[in-house]
């Protein structure tokens, strides 16, 4: 009932509904992802897009009792739940959790290769053939936070990719420069 009520408003508002959780507890919350078809969402987006959502579920009461309305990004180590998804991160790691066993297993952790007729398509660690894993068989997917994903994300969002490397351990001249210049300002 919430995803019925939610997409057409997301929808509506350039927004694409990435996730949506229920969770129980004193008070329950309804935990909702969203993004643009960019890949950005900041903090005036979820902000907009609470308060619509807001509006409708006030009217319509899709959860009984009271309950806590949050809407994020996805973050960027984000959740993978559409096929488009494991294509548009093509190359990038992630683990993956199936809802059965696939060769004794179902976890799997490796570098996303596409999607192919329902399937995504992984290069694990180790292994010379790219895996095939079934869609509709994926409890749980997301990327996993490497150098290249945080670099891609900070080109999707502007910005530059980060001067320094895992284990650097002295400044370029060129960024201690531009600090400097920065703080005589």
């Amino acid at each position: 009932m919430i995803a019925v009520l939610a997409d057409p408003v997301a929808e509506a508002m350039g927004y694409e509904i990435v996730r949506i959780r229920v969770l129980s507890g004193k008070r329950q919350t309804v935990q909702i992802m969203a993004e643009k078809a960019d890949g950005t969402m900041d903090v005036e987006d979820c902000a907009r897009l609470s308060r619509a959502l807001s509006d409708v579920f006030e009217t319509n009461d899709p959860i009984s009792g009271e309950y806590v309305l949050e809407v994020s990004s996805p973050g960027i180590d984000r959740p993978l739940t559409m096929l488009a998804h494991f294509e548009r991160w093509e190359g990038f790691e992630a683990k993956i959790e199936l809802d059965r066993l696939v060769e004794n297993r179902k976890r799997f952790r490796g570098v996303l290769a596409g999607i192919e007729d329902g399937n995504v398509l992984i290069d694990l660690d180790g292994e010379e053939e790219t895996a095939v894993l079934p869609f509709d068989w994926i409890a749980e997917a997301r990327l996993v936070l490497t150098d290249a994903l945080i670099a891609e994300s900070l080109k999707g969002r502007g910005g530059e990719a980060p001067v320094w490397t895992d284990g650097a351990e002295t400044v370029t001249e060129d960024t201690q420069t531009d600090k400097t210049s920065k703080t005589n300002r």
